[in-house]
């Protein structure tokens, strides 16, 4: 399989001078040939091939007088914006074909967009250098901070800057098929929620970070610092990146918690259930902030990729399952409930259970893994005794559980005996 390693770079001030003219130069050719594709299909013309738009709109607009600065950054480059164009009409037609989800037309792309790549491929001769460098070509050795080695050769490098101003190099490579976990025994579901970020069927509960609730202080004032400054100023153009860097630290924490919690659920168990949330229909509720707070989807995602590749098994089970609806320990369905309700009692077993603990269980049952009802920690109600197990009489006195005279004659054998999950049982005295 593919995967993505993103390191840091530092480059000084020359080298990022010739990234922004990478950057708008990339920009240019691709609104160049997006508009050129648009106005063929406004004529209800042909639709320009990608070979007749490089031709056109790299190879001889380099040799006029409006274009002929595109000499002066990397051909691959270039020759990547027309793929990366390919791509997104390739992902917007397969929409509409129900192939994948829907998304929209490519649109133009701005200078002032929040993100800038570009991306060099083996044809323009990039490399690490032995000291550690990226050397990459019409631009020079820029420095990177280096926190792993890369598992084999990268195939491509796409140099990123965010909206707070930060570098990134994202390397492309093929992971060895030799990189599974040793078989863990334990199996287990999850059940995703905003109080508890995630309760497992084992009955562990992780608490919710909520990063930017603990944040929303400090972006507050830094917006509002923001909203102060003069449009176009050199002020403003330094608040917004303060503003930037507020929220990239809020999502940078949020991606660190995700990769430690998903790394660990992978690590302990051999396979992994969890629920199909409509993530984008929770979004538009009141809840709206909080759910993005969460970012569910981006969890789940690194459980399906780390699952992949780890040899773990990962299933996900449909969104209407009644997972908080069902007992756990018996099976019958006891209805909706609302989100207030946190703890409640089945009628037809009595046993008292934890919605989200149950929850969690119900989704590895659904799911088809063998996780056992009585590890959901759920706490055994109170169910009448039967008659014959209430007691001996002796001297017409009445014993229970070997304790004489512990009810007194004439009370009857209605007694309350605990539904433990075990083989006895002790019998309670009615209030």
């Amino acid at each position: 399989m593919q995967l993505r390693y993103s390191f840091r770079l530092y480059p000084n001030g020359p080298q990022r001078s010739a990234l922004a003219r990478a950057f708008g130069c990339a920009r240019v050719v691709y609104n160049d040939a997006l508009r050129a594709r648009e106005t063929a299909r406004a004529e209800g013309a042909a639709f320009p091939k990608s070979g007749d738009l490089s031709k056109l709109l790299i190879t001889a607009a380099k040799k006029t007088a409006q274009r002929a600065w595109l000499g002066d950054v990397s051909a691959v480059v270039l020759q990547q914006s027309l793929r990366d164009l390919d791509s997104a009409y390739r992902n917007f037609f397969d929409g509409l074909k129900g192939k994948r989800p829907r998304m929209g037309a490519p649109r133009f792309k701005s200078r002032k967009d929040n993100r800038q790549t570009v991306r060099f491929t083996a044809n323009a001769c990039w490399k690490i250098t032995t000291g550690g460098d990226l050397s990459l070509p019409k631009i020079g050795d820029v420095r990177v901070k280096w926190s792993r080695s890369l598992p084999s050769t990268p195939s491509t490098v796409t140099v990123i800057k965010d909206a707070a101003g930060r570098y990134f190099a994202s390397f492309v490579v093929e992971t060895e098929p030799g990189e599974t976990l040793p078989e863990a025994a334990s199996q287990v579901g999850i059940d995703l929620g905003l109080s508890h970020f995630a309760v497992l069927s084992d009955g562990t509960k992780i608490e919710s970070p909520r990063f930017m609730r603990r944040a929303e202080k400090k972006l507050k004032r830094e917006q509002v610092r923001l909203s102060r400054k003069a449009k176009g100023s050199s002020n403003r153009a330094k608040a917004r990146l303060k503003v930037a860097r507020a929220h990239v630290r809020v999502a940078d924490a949020r991606r660190e918690f995700h990769h430690q919690l998903s790394t660990r659920i992978i690590r302990e168990n051999q396979a992994v259930a969890v629920e199909n949330l409509a993530v984008k229909g929770l979004a538009r509720t009141r809840l709206a902030r909080s759910v993005h707070d969460a970012g569910w989807s981006a969890f789940v995602a690194m459980l399906e990729y780390k699952a992949a590749r780890y040899g773990r098994t990962f299933v996900r089970i449909g969104r209407f399952e009644p997972t908080s609806q069902v007992c756990c320990v018996c099976g019958v369905k006891d209805g909706p409930k609302p989100l207030n309700v946190r703890v409640w009692e089945c009628r037809g077993c009595g046993a008292v259970l934890d919605r989200d603990i149950n929850a969690a269980v119900n989704v590895a049952k659904a799911a088809g893994l063998a996780v056992s009802a009585c590890r959901a920690q759920v706490r055994p109600g109170l169910v009448p005794a039967q008659r014959g197990e209430a007691g001996t009489h002796r001297d017409g006195r009445t014993t229970v559980a070997g304790i004489p005279g512990a009810l007194a004659p004439g009370t009857g054998g209605h007694l309350l005996a605990s539904a433990a999950f075990t083989s006895s049982a002790l019998v309670t005295a009615p209030t």
